[in-house]
């Protein structure tokens, strides 16, 4: 058996190297990308549209929005054991703040714990009107 030789051998490397753009660019301009792709999101029973010579329409269904299970899902409050610490942190400081009688507390104790009153109206009107919504969700 005769040896190849190397310099024939890199030859034929550095020529084929060289051809591998040419024959990239050929299969490039045979099958041509399509103008347009189109995403779609369907509602109910909607059709997906038809699709025309340059564009590509790609069609999904929005039947169930959310990853979790309607059963599984729950809007309650959080258990205290489940919380991360930075909520726990935050309830103590809240804590903190209205045994304090600091500014916005709306606490008896301190100079400026009446300050907070309004602010403490306004919340708990909210949490009131949140409560009966899902209430009335709840009950449909």
């Amino acid at each position: 058996m005769s040896r190849l030789n190397p310099s024939l051998f890199l030859s034929l490397a550095a020529g084929a190297l060289t051809l591998l753009p040419v024959v990239a660019q050929a299969q490039a301009a045979e099958g041509k990308p399509p103008q347009r792709v189109r995403s779609v999101t369907l509602q109910g029973n909607q059709a997906c549209p038809t699709s025309t010579g340059d564009e590509i329409v790609v069609c999904t269904r929005n039947d169930e929005p959310y990853r979790i299970p309607k059963g599984l899902r729950d809007s309650g409050p959080i258990a205290a054991q489940n919380q991360s610490w930075v909520n726990r942190a935050a309830q103590i400081d809240d804590v903190s703040r209205t045994a304090g009688g600091l500014p916005d507390t709306c606490s008896p104790v301190g100079s400026g714990g009446q300050t907070g009153c309004s602010m403490m109206w306004n919340r708990n009107w909210a949490a009131e009107r949140r409560a009966i919504q899902q209430q009335e969700q709840a009950g449909r």
